[in-house]
């Protein structure tokens, strides 16, 4: 029997896919549960519209992040941070700290979409990752300045 899966089955089939499986095990087990639909040309047809209009949000969702990540290009955070000798700064600049300045930017960013390779612990120019969409990276300058 032809199915098409509607959620993940672990070692059967992914959601979306359209799959040949034994007639008691896609009756049973998968369309029981509302893993699976059984194909046919209606659902194959609904199948198809709703690839499409995932496809074309996803394409908007794209579009949207780069229109944000030109404006973050432009943009430089500034922190004013204590220092002891040398120069050295105390504690360290989180992503937490970063997402408040972007809030008060206007920017709407979840703060675990800002990606920290080390501490900001130093004082100078340094470029922040921010992945606004699995596809769109943008950078951000942080500047450190003595208090």
């Amino acid at each position: 029997m032809k199915v098409i899966f509607i959620k993940d089955v672990k070692g059967q089939g992914k959601k979306d896919e359209i799959k040949e499986v034994k007639d008691g095990y896609a009756m049973n087990y998968l369309i029981k549960n509302k893993y699976a639909v059984p194909y046919s040309e209606t659902s194959n047809k609904r199948l198809k519209e709703e690839l499409d209009i995932r496809r074309k949000q996803e394409e908007e969702d794209i579009k949207s992040a780069n229109v944000i990540k030109e404006k973050l290009k432009k943009e430089k955070i500034t922190f004013k941070v204590k220092v002891g000798k040398e120069d050295r700064v105390f504690g360290s600049i989180s992503s937490k700290q970063i997402k408040e300045e972007l809030d008060k930017l206007g920017y709407k960013i979840d703060k675990k979409k800002i990606i920290l390779d080390t501490p900001i612990s130093s004082l100078g120019h340094h470029f922040v990752k921010i992945q606004l969409h699995k596809e769109v990276i943008a950078e951000l300058e942080v500047i450190l300045n003595k208090e």
